[in-house]
């Protein structure tokens, strides 16, 4: 149990960590028009919240989790709930609303137990971090609230992978979460960020354990990566491409001596929303400089 909080607490932060002072934002095109309805929204929940949106519900949310800063209007209109790990549903129920969304990582038995005793509809949603797991996920979304537009959004996924190019060679990915030097993680196999490098075209360079480990100089030299990705917060909060390259063992990498040191948004590259298929064409391309 143990293992696995500390998986879901650093999948929130991972999310979470990103937007704020990004400078790289993708945009996606509406895929339907706006819904008409009368639920009053709570999504716990980045790659929820997008598809909400794109399925015409954003004037719905009335509050939303940290990790759901896409798109950018969200946190306009819905109060920012904050992590979900430290919750409050008093501040849930505070809203009123008639439907509460979020993933089996984001709320434990006693929370969504508290919800539905309190008359509020309550979506868990299974999130599996593939291409085929976030259609998924956007086909039950809309299923819920009986809306049968989602094949547009799945539908975009599909065109946008097509935009992958085949890599020369498969380049070994070293993903760093940072959030200042005191914070650095790696992640390893089983995590949203070895799905995204291998859809992308790359394999990640970490094999030898699963989820997210402290970073380490023996990690890092061992790994030997071809490119290091981080978000962009994160290489923001150690001084950018020079912090990652004083940070120990890094300047003795193939990464570090090329200086391929790739920064993506926080929410699309790790999210499994609908802008998947955008985010694994993102790095293709990157991964190709």
């Amino acid at each position: 149990m143990k293992k696995l909080f500390i998986s879901s607490a650093i999948l929130v932060l991972l999310a979470s960590c990103n937007n704020k002072d990004s400078k790289t934002e993708v945009k996606s095109e509406p895929t339907t028009e706006v819904a008409v309805s009368n639920e009053k929204i709570v999504s716990l929940n980045g790659a929820i919240t997008e598809t909400l949106a794109d399925l015409g519900y954003e004037n719905n949310l009335v509050g939303v989790d940290v990790t759901s800063t896409y798109p950018a209007t969200v946190k306009e209109k819905a109060k920012d709930l904050g992590h979900v790990r430290s919750l409050s549903i008093e501040s849930v129920l505070a809203l009123k609303p008639t439907k509460v969304y979020a993933t089996d990582k984001d709320v434990t038995t006693e929370q969504i137990a508290q919800l539905k005793s309190a008359g509020i509809g309550v979506e868990i949603i299974k999130q599996d971090f593939s291409v085929e797991g976030t259609k998924e996920l956007v086909k039950t979304i809309a299923s819920s609230l009986k809306n049968t537009n989602y094949e547009a959004i799945n539908t975009k996924i599909d065109t946008d992978l097509k935009g992958l190019k085949p890599l020369a060679t498969k380049p070994k990915v070293l993903f760093i979460y940072a959030r200042g030097a005191g914070t650095l993680m790696v992640a390893g196999k089983n995590t949203p960020m070895e799905k995204i490098i291998g859809i992308a075209g790359a394999e990640n360079a970490i094999t030898e354990f699963d989820d997210f480990k402290p970073l380490t100089p023996e990690a890092v030299v061992k790994s030997n990566p071809d490119y290091i990705l981080m978000f962009d917060s994160g290489l923001q909060s150690i001084g950018g491409v020079d912090g990652v390259l004083k940070l120990e063992g890094v300047s003795s990498t193939t990464a570090g001596k090329n200086k391929k040191i790739i920064a993506m948004d926080g929410q699309l590259v790790s999210g499994f929303g609908p802008r998947v298929g955008e985010a694994a064409v993102q790095l293709n391309q990157l991964l190709q400089k």
